[in-house]
């Protein structure tokens, strides 16, 4: 299941968790059927990995990334420029009220991941890693 965060802070609604998957898949199925007709779009693999929805639902913020993190300032300008194009046919594959204003964003998870990636490889951390290792056996 995706992560999905209350713009304020608190838990999300079921409501929220649901709209927010289905733009997600909405979002997914659009860019692998090449909607927009964009080279950009079209030229690598694009995963949206969350949707983050805001307690009114009147706000998706689409998480992104290229496959292989490459070009992403490039993928997302190609995404703001099919916004109004994606928002339409978001409003209409999904039964909602009222199409929610989207936005993107690149996914942060990557770049965390290396950060932590590069922790791990620090000298003092992979002595008290291995220290602890000998500890337990």
């Amino acid at each position: 299941m995706s992560r999905t965060h209350h713009a304020q802070g608190g838990e999300p609604s079921q409501r929220m968790l649901r709209v927010a998957e289905l733009i997600r898949h909405t979002m997914a199925e659009l860019l692998v059927r090449s909607a927009t007709g964009d080279s950009v779009l079209e030229s690598q693999p694009i995963t949206i990995p969350e949707v983050r929805m805001s307690s009114d639902l009147k706000l998706a913020t689409i998480f992104v990334m290229p496959l292989g993190g490459a070009r992403v300032a490039d993928v997302l300008a190609a995404l703001n420029r099919h916004k109004k194009a994606l928002r339409g046919e978001i409003a209409r594959r999904i039964d909602l009220r009222f199409a929610p204003d989207i936005r993107f964003k690149a996914d942060p998870s990557f770049e965390y991941g290396a950060k932590i990636d590069a922790l791990l490889e620090l000298p003092k951390v992979k002595r008290d890693l291995n220290n602890k290792q000998d500890k337990l056996e």
